[in-house]
């Protein structure tokens, strides 16, 4: 039985940054989606950073990274990263303002460098967990092959259409997408019927996929995806009119497969 259709695809090649959208990409049990928060701006106190390449260095829990909700201003920063290129450019109010690769040390630090001197003209969010200025590096390779998400186990995660209207509809002003960085949005279910899916498996494109969990919200939603401003009070608004700070649900992959816009999320 059909449950719901494909409408958009968003991987994030560096975490905390710039969601790419897309046409289509593969599904890897045990790994999730290649490219997908492939790499990060670790805090370069860090003491494993000092015995092992940046290219190499494990998953850590978020408070090791520079990421929206603790430094909501990433978000004012436009990123692309061209894998087959490895070059990552960068745009500020339209304007260019770094273009490096990520496959040489050299390009690398002029990546960090320019995250660490942006960082140096921000101030942290009061809940940060790490708000003290330290210099960023650029971990992760670019074989994409290397992930650093939000939660060690590997996982995608998944959003109805129909739970971002009714959001829009009780913030009276649209809420954008980009706000609860999903990788997968799926329209024709209903509004927070995502949550219904939790403990089940389905056929999503030619991968089998098990829905795992609610996402439980940080203040990163409240972050304008354009400017870096906190200017919806949306964990206040779910809170009130939901009765809780989630949205969307996590999902595992059982068996690798691959989905493009179109494709359908299948029950048995």
């Amino acid at each position: 039985m059909t449950v719901a259709t494909i409408k958009q695809l968003f991987i994030y090649p560096i975490k905390g940054l710039t969601p790419q959208e897309m046409s289509g990409f593969a599904l890897t049990a045990g790994h999730g989606i290649k490219g997908d928060r492939a790499f990060a701006l670790m805090f370069a106190d860090n003491p494993e950073l000092a015995q092992m390449p940046a290219e190499n260095a494990p998953w850590k829990s978020k408070k090791h990274f520079a990421v929206q909700n603790d430094w909501p201003y990433l978000a004012a920063l436009e990123c692309h990263y061209q894998p087959e290129t490895t070059v990552l450019t960068v745009q500020r109010q339209g304007v260019a303002v770094l273009s490096a690769a990520t496959n040489t040390a050299a390009e690398r630090d002029r990546i960090s460098s320019f995250f660490s001197e942006y960082l140096a003209e921000m101030q942290p969010t009061k809940e940060a967990r790490h708000p003290q200025f330290a210099p960023l590096r650029l971990v992760g390779d670019s074989s994409g092959l290397t992930r650093y998400p939000d939660r060690e186990p590997v996982h995608i995660s998944l959003l109805a259409q129909a739970t971002l209207d009714e959001l829009t509809e009780k913030a009276n002003q649209q809420i954008d997408v980009r706000r609860f960085r999903p990788n997968i949005v799926l329209e024709g279910m209903e509004a927070w019927s995502e949550f219904e899916l939790i403990g089940k498996q389905f056929q999503l494109g030619t991968a089998r996929i098990e829905v795992t969990a609610r996402i439980g919200r940080c203040v990163n939603i409240e972050v304008n995806p354009e400017t870096g401003d906190r200017d919806i009070p949306l964990l206040s608004l779910l809170q009130q009119e939901f009765g809780h700070a989630q949205t969307g649900v996590l999902a595992k992959i059982i068996n690798s497969g691959t989905v493009k816009i179109g494709d359908v999320l299948t029950s048995d």
